[in-house]
């Protein structure tokens, strides 16, 4: 079964085209390292919480939206070979992140179904 990064942060409103730039870059780049998918989601319908929410774990700003990006890999060795390419390939640093990296969430997961 496939294997699954996926991450949550926010993002400056103001800086949308920047992180489109970016993850069209990040996106290849993944692509070429052996990702079969690459998503990446703008926050639309993110309710705040009383206890707990997307917006509370990524210590949203009033400036900022919520993100989601995952990526699909036929497995989990692919993948951990992929990021290595990736954190050393020169194109993931043309662009700066447009966001607070510190503030983002981010997990590997084994994919148990897909319907």
């Amino acid at each position: 079964m496939s294997y699954v990064d996926g991450c949550i942060f926010a993002v400056p409103t103001a800086k949308k085209q920047e992180f489109l730039n970016h993850a069209k870059i990040a996106g290849q780049a993944f692509k070429q390292a052996g990702a079969l998918e690459v998503v990446e989601c703008w926050g639309d319908d993110i309710p705040d919480g009383e206890v707990t929410s997307l917006p509370m774990a990524v210590k949203k700003q009033d400036d900022e939206t919520v993100a989601l990006s995952w990526i699909i890999w036929p497995d989990k060795k692919t993948r951990d070979n992929g990021m290595k390419t990736v954190m050393s390939d020169p194109r993931m640093n043309e662009t700066p992140m447009p966001f607070d990296g510190k503030r983002m969430i981010f997990g590997g997961f084994e994919m148990l179904l897909k319907s």
